[in-house]
């Protein structure tokens, strides 16, 4: 029996196919090609009938599905039948959130009616940008009048809960065109919006465009700024910043996401996927030949796991529920995993606390208004 202050399970389903590979990107991904994806699809289908009977599963019922990529949506009709397979061979719980992510040039109004059929009741578009110039910049296959296709699309497919993926602190980006594409985005109406800042992630052609002088990305100054500028725009047309990078109208934060933040269970099906099931996580192998010949002869395609002890279980709990606005409860922790902040962090978290970057009020623990800017590095001195 699961522990009551853990949340429901979250089941994961990763397609590793894009239509190009964007110069910035560092998830696992590969341009999509028809006889790669045959073999995929046929791999996790395997993959799927090893786990539906697995004693760790088949009694679980999953709060939430979410096919994240890549971009799953350039599986065409094969993703909706992928969908409704994950659906039949695990049990979710009624009204589930159920997720899949797309580019806004991979999908028209055939495919998303299908998904609505499969039973996808939230969609995510990877927009990035509504301005032409930096999306060029970035790599991006789409323009700013796709993402407005796709959104209308969406509407009319029946996706109410509908996402959209926007980035700052762009090569080239001013604060101005930061707040064209927010006052666009909202104009949009979505449900939900993910803010992210770009990072130059080593081994991608961007850093070293970046290492080599060929790309600058706007000073720090300038990105607290826009990061500034999206909490107020924001707030002003009534979403709650409820996570570092995450914004929702009331009633619409990813419930997959919540789960995560909270460290609770999940399983994940495909290349590279990651699942943390009773206290072992573990990885599936990365390498997409390698992981359809694991999977299609049979056995499980896991590369490496690891079983956490209760100490490392305590600190990743904090870590990712630090990223929530409202923080950690050191009473749930305590009852969770018998360890208390204090006990655990001592002279760090009083440092912390006296420097304004984490606030404690009675037994929460949460970022400040000055911790939230410089979250990765308050949150690596609690690692």
């Amino acid at each position: 029996m699961s522990h009551p202050l853990v949340p429901a399970p979250g089941l994961y389903l990763h397609v590793p196919f894009c239509l190009a590979k964007c110069p910035y990107c560092a998830f696992r991904s590969q341009p999509y090609q028809a006889a790669a994806g045959r073999r995929y699809l046929a791999a996790v289908a395997a993959e799927i009938a090893l786990w539906r009977r697995h004693p760790l599963v088949r009694d679980c019922r999953f709060a939430s599905l979410f096919v994240g990529g890549g971009t799953p949506t350039v599986l065409g009709l094969a993703l909706p039948e992928l969908l409704a397979a994950c659906r039949q061979s695990f049990r979710l719980e009624s009204g589930a959130e159920v997720t899949v992510e797309a580019n806004p040039n991979t999908v028209d109004p055939g495919l998303l009616a299908a998904l609505r059929r499969a039973g996808a009741n939230r969609l995510s578009l990877g927009a990035q940008s509504l301005d032409n110039g930096e999306l060029t910049q970035l790599g991006r296959s789409h323009d700013r009048t796709q993402v407005l296709a796709a959104t209308a699309m969406a509407r009319e497919a029946g996706f109410a809960n509908l996402n959209l993926d926007l980035m700052y602190g762009l090569p080239g980006q001013s604060e101005r065109s930061w707040q064209d594409s927010l006052e666009a985005a909202i104009a949009l109406a979505p449900a939900h919006l993910a803010v992210y800042e770009l990072t130059a992630e080593p081994g991608t052609p961007f850093a070293a465009r970046v290492a080599a002088g060929q790309l600058r990305l706007p000073a720090e100054d300038r990105r607290l700024a826009m990061d500034g500028l999206a909490q107020d725009l924001l707030a002003a047309a009534g979403f709650e910043r409820y996570e570092i990078a995450n914004y929702a109208r009331p009633g619409y934060a990813c419930r997959h996401n919540l789960g995560y933040w909270a460290n609770g269970p999940y399983l994940g099906l495909g290349p590279g996927a990651v699942s943390c099931l009773a206290g072992v996580r573990f990885e599936n192998e990365g390498d997409l030949d390698r992981y359809c010949r694991r999977a299609l002869a049979g056995s499980a395609p896991v590369a490496r796991g690891e079983a956490l002890t209760r100490g490392a279980r305590f600190r990743e709990t904090v870590i990712l529920g630090l990223r929530r606005l409202g923080g950690v409860d050191g009473r749930e922790l305590a009852r969770r995993f018998g360890l208390s902040l204090e006990t655990v962090y001592g002279p760090t978290l009083a440092a912390l606390v006296e420097q304004g970057l984490l606030i404690r009020e009675g037994e929460g623990l949460r970022l400040s208004a000055a911790g939230l800017p410089v979250a990765n590095q308050v949150l690596a001195e609690l690692v």
